[in-house]
């Protein structure tokens, strides 16, 4: 059993294939993770665009997506690949983050 305080960061795990991928975390209380999700446009795999996260009411407004966000622009830099934000929160993310424009790329057409 392991004994987790509130400063440590939560687990986040990772899945992937050719088409896409998710990012998830689980939420103490809830019966369904925080997740953000992302497809691989073409064949090169050089660009994600990230479609949708989720968090649970039960947890809103603590900086889960956050969190999530923040995991898959680590990747993106450690990995060399670009995000194409289409979620709201992760378009805002970004806004507020400029930082984060290298790594910025336009949505598939």
């Amino acid at each position: 059993m392991s004994d987790q305080s509130s400063s440590e960061s939560p687990t986040i795990q990772k899945v992937s294939n050719e088409e896409g991928g998710a990012y998830s975390m689980e939420v103490e209380g809830a019966a369904r993770p925080a997740v953000l999700t992302w497809k691989a446009p073409g064949e090169n795999g050089e660009n994600r665009v990230v479609d949708h996260t989720f968090t649970p009411p039960e947890a809103r407004g603590k900086g889960l997506a956050g969190l999530l966000v923040e995991a898959i622009v680590a990747d993106a830099r450690a990995e060399g690949f670009k995000i194409a934000p289409q979620c709201p929160c992760v378009v805002h993310k970004f806004g507020k983050n400029p930082e984060w424009e290298d790594i910025r790329a336009p949505l598939p057409r």
